[in-house]
């Protein structure tokens, strides 16, 4: 008897899941990327997971915008850590970058603010309403976490979607940018490049069933765009179509490195064009849940480290020059915002704030989450 005690006593604790999805699209006239919204195509969210364990929780979260910065992001990450009860370098918050949803600066905007241009990029009432549903949603799911016995792995090839944005010429020099979408025969012939084709699924069961699955796949996710039209774009209808498939799991999808890769090459820019990326898109998806290989987990199997990190400022951040753009009434109101972006990094970036860049171990599983 006492052995087995002994033995219950040192197995290690399970580590439960608690899931939160929660509507991120902007009202009718909100300004989004480029324009005002003018229609919803589909919805936008904020989706993710707290991983409760015998360490401090650590909340992943995806959101269907074009980017989170700066104030903007210590904001979501502040506000989620005190509804999940730990603290914001335990939270990952991400964009997927569709082009078509709204921006979240709080810094820039405020640098806007001053120069008479307030509300005319970002809506900073609705980011934080969005903020605030999303920490209370975290706060009322975690005491529904369930306990998670099993994390699953798998990967699959995704064809046609993915393709390197800027092709070199014989003198290693850029020759064409293909962008996200591409009409350039040359550009359509020439390889994708440098890409990761692999679409990568990782999952977290409780005994025999799926609680969440979490799907990474690296590019810009843009089909077209520019008017207004709010959408999740293809990534966000191949995630829809998965929900559609196994309604019982939440699905996340996360954007990876894809700074230089967009559809461009098997994309024109055609409406016709992004239920075809999505679909691909999806059986990758698919693919990949199908070739996944479960194993136990426990405690002793997670692992969170953050590294927190300077990039090097480049020459052309210079703080007079940038502010002598947002003073310039001739200067357009793309020129303002680029200054605002540009001056609100070099500011954070000399005043010492840091980037947190974290890695998450689950068994064998090691997930690195771009921030913002």
């Amino acid at each position: 008897m006492l052995g087995c005690l002994l033995s219950t006593a040192d197995a290690a604790k399970p580590i439960r899941v608690a899931t939160f999805n929660v509507d991120a699209t902007p009202p009718i006239g909100a300004p989004v990327a480029y324009k005002p919204a003018r229609s919803i195509a589909d919805p936008l969210s904020a989706r993710g997971i707290v991983l409760l364990s015998d360490q401090q929780p650590i909340v992943l979260c995806a959101v269907d915008w074009i980017g989170i910065a700066n104030e903007g992001h210590d904001l979501w990450r502040e506000k989620l850590a005190a509804a999940a009860g730990t603290t914001p370098e335990r939270v990952s918050v991400h964009t997927l970058h569709q082009h078509d949803g709204p921006r979240c600066d709080f810094s820039s905007e405020q640098l806007l603010a001053d120069h008479g241009e307030a509300g005319q990029w970002y809506d900073l009432a609705f980011s934080r309403e969005v903020i605030e549903r999303t920490a209370a949603t975290v706060r009322m799911a975690i005491p529904r976490a369930v306990p998670v016995t099993h994390i699953g792995h798998g990967q699959a090839l995704v064809d046609g979607v993915a393709s390197n944005r800027r092709l070199l010429g014989p003198d290693g020099k850029v020759k064409i940018v293909r962008y996200s979408a591409s009409k350039d025969p040359d550009a359509i012939v020439t390889p994708d490049g440098t890409i990761d084709p692999w679409l990568k699924c990782v999952s977290l069961w409780n005994g025999g069933e799926p609680i969440v699955s979490m799907t990474y796949y690296a590019t810009h996710p843009q089909s077209y765009y520019g008017e207004g039209d709010v959408t999740s774009e293809f990534v966000g209808l191949a995630r829809a179509a998965r929900e559609h498939e196994q309604p019982m799991q939440l699905h996340v999808h996360f954007n990876g490195a894809g700074g230089n890769i967009a559809a461009g090459k098997y994309n024109d820019g055609s409406t016709e064009l992004r239920p075809i990326l999505a679909d691909r898109l999806e059986r990758g998806m698919q693919a990949a849940w199908e070739a996944t290989v479960r194993s136990p987990l426990n405690c002793d199997d997670l692992e969170w480290r953050v590294v927190p990190v300077t990039l090097p400022l480049g020459d052309h951040l210079q703080a007079d020059v940038l502010e002598a753009v947002l003073s310039d009434k001739q200067a357009t109101a793309r020129d303002h915002l680029s200054a605002a972006k540009h001056l609100a990094w070099l500011q954070r970036t000399k005043a010492g704030r840091t980037i947190d860049c974290s890695s998450l171990r689950l068994g064998d599983v090691i997930i690195v989450h771009m921030p913002g």
